[in-house]
């Protein structure tokens, strides 16, 4: 059966109630619907099938749970299947990410394979095999130069967006110098790029060239495929905010560049005065060490109102010593009758603790020691702040904090960005007052 009458025959099935559905696949008999747990085309949406025309790079850019991995290590099967594939590069953000997403993950290369003409995996030597002789070769943004040299027919490059900014250009240019051979049934050489969108510029610059193809999705176009309890924590959180239009949406926004926060959010959400307050935390992000050239230590109060929503009433962070910003920390504690202060341990441990204690024995401190990186934190913080179709904002500004409001608008999460303690401080207190009993991350 060919790729168009297994299509076909999916259009067909998907029209029938399931009595009628589960009466033809009797009729088709074992061997054949065999046959179609293994074929692509009868599962693939219309989507996820490679787009007509003389293209060059083929850009898959959707949301998550698309099935974008999928797409890729399918659409690699289906050159080498029709020898348009021979050398091939597999290019992503690290080494890690190659080999868990890739090649060994539920939607790699191996676990889609046809167990007839299954690939081998050399770790070693950064290189799936396939029997027919056909070789792809692992390269990252860890180590750009590795993508110098070698020349391919084939390429796929996953997750662009995620790519570490300061090599990003350089092994995307070195890829593309790189495929430069033809094919051996005598086809251009091509690539495909799946991604969740980001405003980059290498990911603009690839979609208005004239040889690239692009095929847009959302989360929802897989839904069928994903697990309901992610799929509505997904909707629930997201939907309708930026992060939604970007990551469900699959939205390649241009307001800010790649910013968490934007400007006219944060002006959504000003206040000039709290309601009643139940609660008052101040959150500490202790810096390292103390240096003119330190990063700062995040202190930002944050009180929890009567509304259940949280209001930032102030930020004293600052560039000072341990006793420094402790005493700073404990003036808060107290002129805000707040209930707690909310100290990261990441970098101090016990000592950050301590230092407070030497202030003042007396003030209450709940310390809290990071799990997961800085993105995935404030990622449902940020959420927060934006009006949804099902959700008004859940934090407001009581007034203007330039400073905090700088790293807001200019973070990103991308690997290699410095560290952001005002943020994190903000961060931190949001979770403490209206995620710690949804969502763990200490």
């Amino acid at each position: 059966m060919n790729p168009r009458d297994l299509a076909a025959l999916r259009e067909r099935l998907l029209a029938l109630d399931s009595a009628d559905r589960r009466a033809l696949l009797r009729r088709l008999g074992p061997s054949t619907c065999a046959r179609i747990r293994q074929a692509w085309p009868f599962w693939a949406r219309p989507e996820q099938r490679p787009p007509p025309g003389a293209w060059r790079f083929w850009l898959v850019m959707a949301g998550r749970g698309f099935g974008k991995t999928r797409t890729g290590s399918e659409w690699i099967h289906e050159r080498v299947r029709s020898g348009a594939a021979r050398y091939i590069a597999l290019a992503a953000r690290d080494a890690g990410d190659a080999r868990d997403v890739m090649v060994l993950g539920p939607a790699g290369i191996l676990a889609t394979s046809d167990p007839r003409g299954r690939p081998t995996f050399e770790p070693s030597k950064r290189r799936v095999t396939w029997p027919g002789g056909a070789t792809a070769t692992i390269f990252s943004s860890d180590d750009p130069n590795a993508a110098r040299g070698p020349q391919h027919d084939t390429a796929w490059i996953e997750e662009l967006a995620a790519w570490k900014p300061s090599t990003r250009d350089e092994l995307f240019a070195n890829l593309d110098l790189g495929l430069r051979l033809t094919a051996p049934d005598g086809s251009p050489p091509r690539a495909i790029v799946t991604t969740t969108p980001r405003p980059i510029d290498t990911l603009r610059l690839l979609r208005a060239a004239p040889s690239t193809v692009t095929t847009t999705g959302s989360s929802y176009a897989n839904r069928d495929n994903l697990d309901p309890s992610f799929f509505s924590k997904l909707v629930e959180t997201y939907e309708g905010t930026r992060l939604g239009r970007q990551e469900i949406e699959a939205e390649l926004l241009d307001d800010v560049d790649g910013a968490m926060w934007t400007s006219p959010m944060i002006d959504a959400v000003r206040v000039k005065s709290p309601p009643e307050l139940s609660r008052v935390v101040v959150s500490v992000d202790p810096a390292a060490t103390s240096s003119t050239h330190s990063d700062e230590t995040g202190i930002v109060v944050v009180g929890l109102g009567v509304d259940g929503n949280a209001y930032v009433l102030d930020d004293l962070s600052c560039r000072l010593p341990p006793r420094g910003w402790a005493q700073r920390a404990v003036d808060a504690y107290e002129e805000h009758r707040a209930d707690c202060i909310v100290a990261e341990v990441n970098n101090g441990g016990e000592m950050v603790s301590e230092t407070i204690a030497s202030v003042s024995p007396l003030a209450h401190v709940r310390t809290v020691r990071a799990a997961q990186g800085k993105r995935a934190r404030a990622e449902p913080v940020s959420a927060l702040y934006e009006r949804t179709p099902h959700r008004e904002p859940r934090v407001f500004h009581v007034g203007s904090f330039r400073a905090l409001e700088k790293q807001l608008t200019s973070f990103t999460g991308l690997a290699g960005e410095r560290s952001p303690d005002r943020l994190d401080a903000l961060v931190w207190a949001v979770h403490e007052l209206l995620l710690a009993s949804e969502m763990a991350f200490v």
